[in-house]
C-alpha cells in the first residue's frame, strides 16, 4: 500500500500520469479510466476484484457500470483531491487487468 496518506503535488501527479497514460487521465479533478469487457459477467467479475482491493485499503472508487463498460474515478474526498492512495489504486487496477 502507499507509504503515506496525503495529497500529491502537481508534479507528482503529472509524473504518475505519464506512467499511467494512455489509460488514465484527469477528468473533473479526478483520475479517470474507462474499460470495456466482453460482457457483463467479465465486467462485474473485474469490479469484484477491485472492490476487494478497495476494501482492504478502505479507499473506494467512484464508478459506473453499464453492461460491459466500466468507468472509474479516483479521488480522496476527505483530503479534497488526488492522494497517494488514488495513485496506488490506479496502479493496482492496472495490475488486476494484467492478470
Amino acid at each position: 500500500m502507499a507509504a503515506e496518506y496525503r495529497l500529491v503535488s502537481q508534479q507528482e501527479l503529472e509524473e504518475k500520469l505519464e506512467q499511467l497514460k494512455p489509460n488514465w487521465r484527469l477528468e473533473g479533478g479526478k483520475l479517470y479510466r474507462r474499460l470495456e469487457f466482453r460482457d457483463f459477467v467479465e465486467c462485474f467479475s473485474f469490479m469484484v476484484k477491485v472492490a476487494l482491493e478497495a476494501e482492504k485499503m478502505q479507499h473506494h472508487p467512484e464508478w459506473l457500470n453499464v453492461y460491459n463498460r466500466l468507468e472509474i474515478w479516483l479521488t480522496t474526498h476527505d483530503l479534497g483531491g488526488i492522494s497517494t492512495y488514488d495513485l496506488y489504486m490506479a496502479e493496482r487496477i492496472e495490475e488486476l487487468l494484467r492478470r
